[in-house]
């Protein structure tokens, strides 16, 4: 995209690495918030709905209580959805410039999905509130008809538009959760995607096992979650009602395993999609944490549901938690393996870029063509040999003449001949390529 190419600035081979590692820790913001996030209004869409159906009040306290535990503040929408999904659009668009991947493309979109996801799940969060004091103000019946009409008709639209926003809400993070996952997967199968068209991309078998993958992983951190609230951090107590706490106990388990038991599955699927070149050491090592960790999240789960063991609740989200963060990482060190060659392209451009600027800088002095010739370009030219390049007498005829095209050329070297390996940028100021283009020139007929 040519408007985020703009901000694009020369990196160092050190700025590329550490861009890889603020990539790694919005990634640790980003997926597991918006993870819980659609977990959790797709529960809570579930519960309110189904509340709503048979009149069961437990069920709209659970949807209520839910969504506006684990969407935590308006606030942390902006600082753990929108702004690291944003940081990571524009590093990527650093770290692929020039490349011919739609990374940025899909980020972008993403970026714009998630946005209007989240303003619409938290409208969802607030209707349910709305609905909550509509209920109270139905409870003391006015002695005016008029009144109750109005306060009647207000419940029902607000009820309109909480299942409206909530389903939205819901489809619109998918959407933003696939995109999302395509950018990336593209920029990790980069020799392969490198031209592919953005229908193909979204639905290839591996960005579709991604997808899934993030589904499982998001529903089992959700699950955690919520045994994390309402069980750890002292909500229990709060927990009058023992059918209400049932019911969060059995729903909890029911999505936590459900989202656990698949994962890996689709971990170890995921592993053989990867490209060989993206391959290493460290990229199996976390790959096997994330699997480990998974089983803990079992056994955990087991002391939790069977020995009704609730102080293992902390313990669960944690654990749950590091084995999502264990496959981040390793996932984003598939993708900088997969752009290492990009990254050496991107530095030898800053050094260009460096060094052209030192040299442009540099106090005019009287320049000699002769000396310019001697300290820099014979080591690859003669005028009646071939050294690296080709000799001058074979390559100059079709510049004489034309001295301001030579001095372009040597500025801005291009490959010509086939024959020969490109030349590299001798990154030499105008005036020294204008001297030894005029000796060159001359020095040939002789």
């Amino acid at each position: 995209m040519e408007f985020l190419d703009k901000l694009v600035l020369p990196q160092s081979a050190e700025h590329l690495m550490l861009l890889h590692y603020l990539l790694i820790v919005t990634m640790f913001l980003f997926i597991p918030f918006v993870s819980v996030v659609f977990g959790g209004a797709a529960v809570s869409l579930y519960f309110r709905r189904k509340g709503i159906s048979t009149g069961n009040s437990l069920y709209l306290r659970y949807a209520k209580d839910i969504i506006e535990t684990l969407t935590l503040t308006k606030s942390s929408g902006i600082a753990l959805g929108i702004l690291p999904l944003l940081t990571a659009m524009l590093i990527s668009v650093q770290l692929l410039h020039t490349s011919n991947i739609a990374t940025d493309a899909f980020l972008f979109a993403a970026f714009l999905l998630i946005t209007t996801g989240l303003i619409l799940v938290y409208i969802f969060r607030y209707s349910q509130s709305f609905s909550e004091l509509f209920q109270t103000m139905k409870d003391f019946k006015s002695t005016s008809n008029e009144l109750n009409e109005i306060i009647t008709k207000f419940s029902r639209s607000n009820t309109s538009l909480g299942a409206k926003s909530g389903g939205w809400g819901l489809i619109f993070l998918f959407l933003a959760i696939w995109t999302f996952i395509t950018g990336i997967t593209a920029a990790t199968f980069s020799e392969v995607w490198g031209s592919a068209g953005a229908f193909s991309m979204l639905f290839s078998w591996q960005v579709l096992a991604r997808v899934l993958f993030f589904i499982a992983a998001a529903f089992a951190l959700t699950g955690a979650s919520i045994f994390f609230s309402f069980f750890y951090l002292g909500g229990r107590k709060k927990i009058k009602n023992e059918e209400y706490k049932e019911l969060v106990k059995n729903n909890a388990l029911t999505i936590t395993f459900a989202g656990a038991i698949i994962l890996p599955i689709f971990l170890i699927i995921n592993i053989y999609a990867l490209p060989a070149y993206v391959l290493s050491k460290a990229v199996f090592a976390y790959a096997l944490g994330a699997l480990l960790l998974t089983f803990v999240v079992y056994h955990l789960l087991y002391g939790i549901g069977k020995l009704k063991s609730f102080n293992l609740s902390g313990s669960l989200f944690f654990v749950m938690m590091f084995a999502i963060l264990s496959f981040i990482v390793q996932d984003q060190l598939a993708l900088a393996n997969a752009t290492k060659q990009q990254s050496l392209v991107l530095s030898s451009q800053y050094d260009t870029y460096i060094t052209a600027l030192k040299v442009e800088s540099a106090p005019a002095v009287a320049v000699s063509g002769e000396d310019v010739y001697k300290r820099i370009c014979s080591a690859c030219h003669q005028f009646d040999a071939k050294l690296v390049g080709p000799s001058y007498n074979e390559t100059l005829p079709k510049y004489e003449g034309k001295v301001d095209q030579l001095v372009a050329f040597i500025r801005n070297p291009s490959k010509v001949n086939p024959a020969y390996p490109p030349m590299p940028n001798p990154g030499i100021r105008p005036d020294e390529a204008k001297a030894v283009a005029e000796y060159i020139l001359s020095t040939y007929k002789k």
